[in-house]
């Protein structure tokens, strides 16, 4: 077979084909989001989207050409670089909505994060191929040291809606791995535990307006203090009677249980402290959007308006109302499906989800043949990413997930996040062409 053959050969042309359809409807629709309510574009960032899709177009195919087994020698380096490049930006970055994340020169500017989850993704494959011989709890501290190092450097800068991303590709990554469920869901239920203890005060406080004896212990800081030592209490008492019981799961039950409610006390006091007053305000807002409905509400607000005003067949394209108006903030980002949603109307939609759906597909097929667990690995890792800001950023619009700042992915304004996709679009690829090389 003569090389030209087989390059084309190499190319999932169904992929490409949806990946290219959703950056194209995104390119339009940051056009769109530019005109203003005389009709005029006043935004320059369809053009730059453009230049970023031809950058990200080759990318993908250079990552469709390269034979991603080789990526294994340099995998280590990868990963040192992106821990010192996450350092480096939390020191030296610019300061953009908040967070200190970005980094550039001049008017030209990249989101290191973003790239940093293609870095994380080929790591922690590298690592479970590796280990899979290896003792399940030793296994799943690494993985979990190797998920902690990037997420907690970019909460540190803070960028919270960044950093939640690489929480679904760690669990799923490590499910598919064979790491034993009782392991992942300590992770899962701890984070779900901690946001619910997190926003319970909140709850009485902004929407509830009533007093709950639970949710007064929480608000309290001495009652808190004495309940987070009751249940650590409890944990010890388990893990002790583990080991002087080997033979009795009770005890290990017991220490499982009370420590993950332990450890999600402490986490929630932690975030009570380190999260901004618009974070709060997020977590508010979509419990009850008309609690704040001209401040932090009026995002949710507003795009479900959008959304509800495009009907079956929306108000055609340009013709959209809440963004031309600029009743929408961040729509060419965050909220680009909203704007989508108007104009096309519900049958657009049923496009927009039809396209990602046979990405999935296509994703999850090409994890099916995978010639080696390292490309099996990266395929779980791309899929639980892909589905993960899918579902956040269309829930987000839609009012059913809270606001995090996760753009959807080929269709929002932003080089970074185009650029990752179609760089793991080519990985993909890279992956499927080799399905029958051992």
């Amino acid at each position: 077979m003569n090389i030209k053959s087989k390059v084309f050969q190499s190319f999932d042309y169904l992929l490409i084909f949806c990946v290219m359809a959703l950056v194209t409807l995104g390119i339009m629709f940051i056009y769109s989001s530019g005109i203003n309510s005389e009709g005029f574009n006043v935004s320059s960032e369809y053009s730059k989207q453009i230049i970023w899709a031809g950058i990200g177009l080759f990318l993908m195919v250079f990552m469709c050409l390269v034979d991603y087994r080789r990526l294994t020698i340099y995998v280590p380096y990868m990963f040192a670089f992106l821990v010192f490049i996450l350092i480096y930006t939390k020191f030296f970055g610019r300061y953009v909505k908040g967070a200190r994340s970005w980094l550039g020169i001049g008017k030209f500017g990249v989101q290191p994060s973003e790239f940093c989850k293609v870095i994380y993704i080929l790591f922690l494959s590298w690592y479970l191929d590796r280990s899979k011989n290896e003792e399940p709890r030793k296994r799943f501290l690494i993985s979990l040291c190797i998920f902690l190092l990037p997420t907690g450097l970019i909460l540190l800068q803070p960028d919270l809606g960044t950093a939640t991303v690489y929480v679904p590709i760690f669990l799923v990554m490590c499910f598919v791995a064979g790491v034993p469920l009782r392991y992942i869901l300590i992770i899962f239920l701890t984070g779900m535990m901690t946001v619910i203890f997190a926003v319970l005060p909140l709850y009485q406080t902004e929407i509830a307006h009533s007093n709950y004896l639970l949710i007064n212990v929480l608000m309290s800081q001495k009652l808190s203090i004495l309940l987070i030592a009751a249940c650590l209490s409890v944990a010890v008492i388990g893990f002790l009677g583990k080991i002087f019981y080997p033979d009795n799961k009770y005890f290990y039950w017991i220490a499982y249980i009370f420590g993950i409610i332990t450890a999600s006390l402490i986490l929630s006091k932690i975030c009570g402290k380190v999260l901004k007053d618009y974070q709060i305000k997020r977590l508010i807002v979509f419990l009850n959007p008309d609690s704040d409905p001209r401040g932090a509400g009026w995002n949710i607000i507003q795009s479900k308006v959008a959304i509800g005003s495009g009907n079956i067949f929306g108000q055609g394209f340009l013709q959209g109302t809440q963004s031309h108006y600029r009743f929408l903030p961040e729509q060419s980002t965050d909220f680009i499906f909203s704007i989508l949603a108007e104009e096309l109307g519900f049958f657009g939609c049923l496009l927009v989800f039809a396209l990602y759906f046979i990405i999935l597909l296509r994703i999850i097929y090409t994890m099916r043949n995978a010639a080696s667990n390292f490309g099996y690995y990266i395929c779980s890792g791309i899929l639980a990413m892909f589905f993960f800001h899918f579902i956040v950023n269309v829930g987000m619009v839609m009012g059913i997930m809270p606001i995090t700042g996760i753009p959807l992915l080929f269709l929002s304004y932003g080089g970074s996040s185009l650029w990752t996709a179609m760089i793991c679009t080519g990985l993909v690829m890279s992956i499927n062409s080799h399905k029958f090389e051992l």
